[in-house]
């Protein structure tokens, strides 16, 4: 029996308004469900950032950005990862400046990224022994800057010692200066950047093998002191995970046999790991847990590059012994 014929009436008279409650219903639920897979997600996300203290979302998106702007500045012109590497070296020679002023040195910042930038195309066009000088070069006027500061007056701090504020400059020079100028030297030489291109794929896939091993098997801390979500079970990842990007990467990319992976991994995979665990005893020796907050899920441009730098010296040797 009907106890409404006056709604079932009004229902088949108006068959626009059903279809948008219908809509609307629909609607809801689609932003119901949207909303759950978001907190489910957030949630997923915070247990990854306590056990690895890394924001995944953002790192992966940061991570998408540098890596396309990488690809497009060695694979269409590598004369433009002049560019790339010049602002990225800039900006993380200011970032360790900047850090050490924990520590009360100070490091003028205008002349140590014109001369860090400058070692770019040094780099490049004359090669490691150019930017060397450079780097050289760079930090005795930050010196002298320095010298000027203290001999006006400016950031006076309780303990002002040139001899030590030349010393930070010269680390400054010498860790991202000039570790990062083998990188950019090497990718001047005949197909130096596809050599470029392998390191850095195997630098990565030594830092995701760690990251993915050790946030599911992680138990026995490798270095506690330096940087206590390091561990063993995670660096056994990155082993392997250096190992076969490194196989692939010599037959398809670099043109050597596949041997030449089981040796160049290997030796990617230590001074990728000695790279993050240098920059994280830094850090704790500076009294910082970033070196910026610049970059989303990452820290700083630097936090991005301690793998890389040390890892690019050593594969420039390995360039300039077997393709010279």
């Amino acid at each position: 029996m009907n106890e409404n014929p006056n709604r079932d009436e009004h229902s088949r008279r108006n068959p626009a308004g059903e279809l948008h409650a219908q809509f609307r219903a629909t609607r809801a639920d689609f932003e119901r469900q949207l909303e759950a897979r978001r907190m489910q997600f957030e949630k997923t996300n915070e247990r990854i950032k306590a056990k690895s203290g890394r924001n995944l979302l953002g790192a992966i998106g940061i991570g998408i950005v540098l890596g396309g702007l990488l690809l497009l500045s060695l694979l269409v012109n590598k004369d433009l990862f002049m560019l790339f590497a010049a602002v990225l070296l800039g900006i993380s020679a200011v970032e360790l400046a900047t850090a050490l002023q924990a520590m009360g040195r100070r490091v003028p910042r205008i002349p140590t990224a014109i001369a860090t930038v400058l070692a770019v195309p040094a780099a490049y066009f004359y090669g490691i022994g150019a930017a060397l000088l450079v780097a050289l070069g760079g930090a005795v006027v930050v010196t002298l800057w320095r010298w000027v500061e203290i001999k006006r007056e400016y950031h006076a701090t309780a303990d002002v010692s040139l001899r030590k504020d030349f010393l930070a400059a010269v680390f400054v020079q010498a860790y991202v200066t000039v570790l990062g100028s083998f990188a950019v030297a090497l990718v001047a030489k005949p197909d130096g950047q596809w050599w470029t291109l392998a390191f850095l794929i195997i630098v990565v896939s030594v830092d995701t093998g760690a990251y993915v091993s050790g946030l599911n098997f992680g138990k026995h801390p490798m270095a506690p002191k330096i940087s206590p979500k390091k561990t063993w079970e995670g660096f056994a990842g990155a082993a392997l995970a250096a190992i076969i990007a490194a196989t692939l990467l010599s037959i398809f990319m670099i043109g050597q046999p596949w041997w030449f992976g089981l040796v160049l991994g290997p030796i990617l995979l230590v001074t990728a790991t000695l790279g993050d665990l240098g920059e994280s005893h830094i850090k704790r020796t500076i009294g910082v847990k970033d070196m910026s907050s610049w970059l989303a899920g990452h820290g700083g441009f630097l936090d991005r590059l301690d793998s890389i730098l040390p890892s690019a010296l050593v594969t420039f040797v390995i360039y300039s012994l077997v393709v010279h």
